[in-house]
């Protein structure tokens, strides 16, 4: 009988065992994680029940170490362990900040002491937190020119927008960094170069939490609405969950509140928004499977294809489509081509004889049979043509 009972046991176990890795693999008992626990109780954050852990189609995530409930708080957040720009004017570099004019960015001020404060390194009080960051981000801003030759051209368009933010960014802050040359001992252009910049551009972009700050007037204008929270940053996102977050200004924490459940040893999710791929790719630097907001974008230049240049009212109504703002965010979706996109394909298929009707192209009205089929044809043929073009780029991968 002991020996069946043991028997049994081990069987037990080892299914427990299995269940576990089939939802994820608990990492809280990491050197850096446990340092990251214990700096963020001293700061008064009490153990919650996630858990650090490793899944096999998100990568890290947080685990739920027992069943939530939906309207359960997920995770409370003291104000201490948030980075804001009230943590980076109470450090050394505060003093520099209130002098500089033009006044900097609340953004500026972040990314300057995410790059001090990771240079300072052992002599951090941010440490703990810095250790469990990434070294390296998948943004669109990181990735080779190569590799960015490969993404979809509305998407390229945007990716290069967004390395063109960085730089400009980078080269307007260089004397910026120059003036805190005192602070340091070594050379200000070898520490804030623009792989720095880079990094904590994006640390700042993928992982800050909403929270609106009074206006100061050592920052310039742009909204300071940026909070770096520790261990919450681990919390990954899917489509599929509701959540409330906000800052609780009784409780003065940070708080998540799900409306989903979620099972005993599932990862835990929140949700960033209702963003295609498009957006997750080029804000957070991944994509979502089985998005229900998924969509792909049509070029202007590719809906153009399809139109004769030699239409004499092209120009026109190109002009009338840009001024509405008919150019930009057209999309097939789940359900097909979005009213933006069969909007802009029946005002550029409208007939010599039926161009005084534009306004009401433009409001959705049916113009003519022959209008509504070409437009449908051209659909057909976009369509055709993305399914054709993503085809050769998987070849090139």
């Amino acid at each position: 009988m002991k020996k069946g009972r043991g028997r049994t046991g081990r069987k037990r176990r080892r299914r427990k065992h299995l269940q576990r890795f089939m939802y994820g693999v608990n990492c809280s008992h990491k050197l850096e994680y446990v340092k990251l626990k214990k700096w963020l109780k001293d700061r008064g954050f009490e153990d919650s029940y996630l858990r650090p852990a490793q899944f096999r189609d998100t990568g890290r995530g947080l685990m739920a170490t027992k069943a939530l409930q939906a309207g359960e708080l997920v995770i409370s957040l003291p104000e201490k362990c948030l980075l804001t720009t009230s943590t980076v004017l109470s450090s050394c570099l505060g003093e520099y900040i209130m002098k500089w004019k033009p006044p900097v960015s609340p953004l500026i001020a972040l990314c300057t002491f995410l790059i001090a404060e990771k240079h300072a390194a052992e002599k951090s009080q941010w440490k703990p937190y810095l250790d469990v960051l990434p070294e390296t981000y998948t943004c669109p801003v990181c990735l080779e020119q190569d590799v960015v030759g490969l993404l979809p051209e509305p998407l390229r368009k945007k990716a290069q927008e967004q390395r063109t933010t960085v730089h400009e960014l980078y080269t307007s802050c260089k004397a910026f960094f120059s003036s805190l040359q005192s602070l340091f001992a070594e050379n200000t252009a070898a520490i804030f170069n623009y792989s720095a910049l880079e990094w904590a551009w994006c640390t700042i972009n993928t992982r800050t939490i909403y929270m609106k700050h009074s206006q100061r007037e050592c920052f310039s204008l742009e909204p300071d609405v940026y909070a770096l929270a520790p261990y919450l940053d681990l919390l990954n996102h899917s489509p599929n969950v509701q959540v409330k977050a906000a800052f609780n200004e009784q409780t003065r924490r940070y708080e998540i509140q799900t409306n989903s459940q979620c099972k005993k040893y599932e990862e835990v999710f929140i949700c960033y928004g209702p963003h295609d791929n498009q957006r997750l790719l080029l804000e957070y630097g991944f994509v979502a499977t089985d998005n229900p907001h998924s969509s792909v974008f049509v070029s202007s230049d590719t809906l153009l294809k399809y139109f004769p240049p030699l239409d004499k009212q092209r120009d026109a109504k190109l002009s009338i489509l840009k001024d509405h703002n008919f150019l930009e965010n057209l999309t097939f979706g789940w359900d097909g081509p979005s009213w933006r996109l069969l909007t802009a394909l029946k005002l550029l298929s409208l007939g010599a004889d039926e161009f005084t009707c534009w306004r009401r192209a433009l409001l959705g009205d049916v113009i003519s049979a022959r209008n509504e089929q070409q437009a449908l044809n051209i659909t057909t043929k976009i369509c055709r043509f993305l399914i054709e073009e993503t085809q050769h780029v998987l070849l090139q991968v």
